[in-house]
């Protein structure tokens, strides 16, 4: 398979314990132009041995072994890019799987929308057992399941502003499949120093390149790890002062995002940090970065109680919920 269409890639650091599920799923998709590369983190659990199982798979391109952990994810995302050899790129994390048409399905959409630089499917949130939980990350409505054809493609740069502008819609990299030429175009160095929200500014950078697809099936199965260290981290305040660094980022992108949008984004943040379950200090120095990193203040947190409420008589006013495509 010297030039598949599309390149899997499993990062894996310590799911053992998921490894089999994961790599079986995609072994089973009903799509066969692919090609499987295996990154293993420095695992200190079984990992190895699960990998060597499948090492010699006629789908198995690479098997490659870190000696040392990377301390970041996004490192792993860089070392899979620059080996996959396909047109399409699918980030398959170690802990989910897939429904057995994932490929199938996002494949044909990206290939009859070259101007997409990636295809996102819906995901059921599973436990460590695989039992589905209610909580539901996709939050689609009417406005995207009454699209007659089960998808909708976007500018890429709209999307920025109407979505990923007020929260990481595409939130798990398992759901995705992405342009590899238009991903080696960006600069992940900023990615690699965060720990909750360097996949949203990857999107961020991905839609900025080309049209965005929304495909409304559940497609994925994301696994949820309620003491995972991203999970302490969002407990501890520093979700919310990556989630700053993304929104400025997008700021200096696109300078035409209106003034009374900026604001009510800044207010957005501040109930955050008043709401964060967190000591006085980190909620203080929080505040001090909305401050200096976006200008943000109290005011803002009033405009955005005020514009929630306005929101019902005057739908146009810029919301969360109402901007949403």
């Amino acid at each position: 398979m010297s030039h598949p269409l599309v390149s899997v890639i499993i990062p894996n650091y310590n799911h053992a314990r998921f490894l089999r599920q994961r790599i079986e799923s995609v072994l089973q998709q009903d799509f066969g132009d692919y090609e499987l590369i295996l990154l293993d983190d420095a695992s200190t659990d079984e990992s190895r041995e699960v990998l060597e199982v499948y090492a010699r798979h006629p789908r198995v391109s690479h098997v490659e072994y870190n000696t040392v952990n990377s301390g970041s994810p996004f490192a792993q995302w860089q070392k899979g890019i620059a080996l996959a050899r396909g047109k399409y790129v699918w980030i398959a994390e170690s802990d989910d799987y897939a429904a057995k048409d994932f490929l199938s399905a996002t494949v044909a959409l990206m290939e009859s929308h070259p101007d997409a630089s990636f295809c996102f499917a819906g995901c059921v949130r599973v436990d460590a057992e695989g039992r589905s939980l209610r909580s539901d990350y996709d939050r689609w409505g009417r406005k995207q399941l009454r699209r007659k054809d089960g998808f909708g493609v976007f500018d890429g740069r709209e999307y920025i502003v109407r979505n990923l502008y007020w929260r990481s819609y595409v939130y798990n990299a398992s759901g995705v499949l992405f342009r590899a030429d238009l991903a080696r175009q960006v600069d992940m160095t900023p990615c690699l120093s965060m720990r909750c929200s360097g996949d949203w500014l990857f999107w961020t950078e991905m839609a900025m390149r080309g049209q965005v697809i929304e495909l409304y099936r559940k497609l994925n199965r994301s696994r949820a790890h309620f003491m995972s260290t991203s999970m302490q981290a969002r407990k501890a305040g520093r979700s919310i002062a990556e989630d700053m660094e993304v929104v400025a980022h997008i700021e200096g992108l696109l300078p035409h995002i209106g003034p009374y949008k900026r604001s009510v984004r800044r207010g957005a943040f501040y109930k955050k940090i008043v709401r964060l379950k967190a000591d006085a200090s980190t909620k203080s120095a929080l505040c001090g970065k909305l401050s200096s990193l976006l200008g943000g203040s109290r005011t803002d947190y009033y405009l955005e109680r005020v514009s929630k409420c306005l929101g019902f008589v005057f739908p146009f006013l810029p919301s969360e919920r109402g901007d949403r495509l």
